[in-house]
């Protein structure tokens, strides 16, 4: 996954100038950000609040209402993730780089949405706030990491290879359980929950050093990608962990 490299001297460019057509495109980049994770919390509390029950457990069933139901499901946020990845590349125009962001989180609300009907219940059933302290541990996870990356100046993108090798060994385990019928445990939630943390890392970094600065839309799509994986695996080790007290 290549990203570029800073806009060279020679091009004309002051180092002030560079400066600040960084950070410009840094404040671009985390308003797009916080715009798409309003977006999408605004979808699925209206959701959650309007569904019916009787709508919540239809769209259970079909979604975990057998192994090919959830697969297809998978294919489809995926085909989908690709698409949106594509329109909102660099090249693209800007109402395609947006709408490549709008459907990534269109997206992710169909996947979670399943996810978050759960939860409820597991909180009316056990009388925890899981959502809560799930969507506080992201954002002290992803306040974290970007500080970390923020203040060291550090350039974490080294470890994409790495991360890209853990990703899809981690895919294939979620297939594998899919396909087999067996459950990937609480220490695969914690191995990937250090996975996306890593990927924080990385896509932090890039937008620090590494993004063209007309890519803000980009960007933002990928730092999405990353905290919404990371919430959602959060959201099942705070369900599995409540369910143990």
């Amino acid at each position: 996954m290549s990203f570029g490299q800073d806009y060279p001297l020679e091009y004309g460019y002051s180092a002030e100038s560079m400066a600040a057509e960084r950070a410009s495109f840094i404040r671009r980049t985390y308003a797009h950000l916080a715009g798409a994770i309003a977006a999408f919390t605004a979808i699925e509390t209206l959701l959650l609040t309007l569904l019916s029950e009787q709508a919540k457990l239809a769209i259970l069933n079909t979604m975990f209402g057998g192994m090919g139901s959830w697969l297809v499901v998978m294919l489809g946020f995926m085909a989908a993730g690709w698409l949106a990845r594509y329109w909102a590349r660099s090249g693209a125009s800007p109402s395609s780089q947006y709408l490549g962001l709008s459907l990534y989180v269109a997206s992710w609300v169909v996947m979670f949405l399943p996810l978050l009907i759960v939860a409820r219940y597991y909180e009316d059933y056990l009388g925890k706030n899981i959502l809560g302290t799930s969507a506080i541990l992201t954002l002290a996870v992803v306040g974290g990491l970007t500080t970390i990356v923020f203040i060291t100046r550090k350039d974490f993108t080294f470890l994409g290879p790495i991360l890209s090798i853990c990703t899809w060994i981690a895919l294939g385990f979620i297939i594998c359980g899919l396909l087999f019928g067996f459950s990937l445990g609480l220490f695969f939630l914690l191995a990937v929950i250090g996975l996306m943390s890593g990927w924080i890392l990385y896509q932090t970094s890039a937008v620090l050093h590494h993004y063209p600065t007309d890519m803000h839309v980009a960007a933002a799509l990928e730092l999405f990608a990353a905290i919404a994986t990371l919430f959602w695996y959060i959201i099942q080790l705070v369900m599995e962990l409540s369910s143990r007290d």
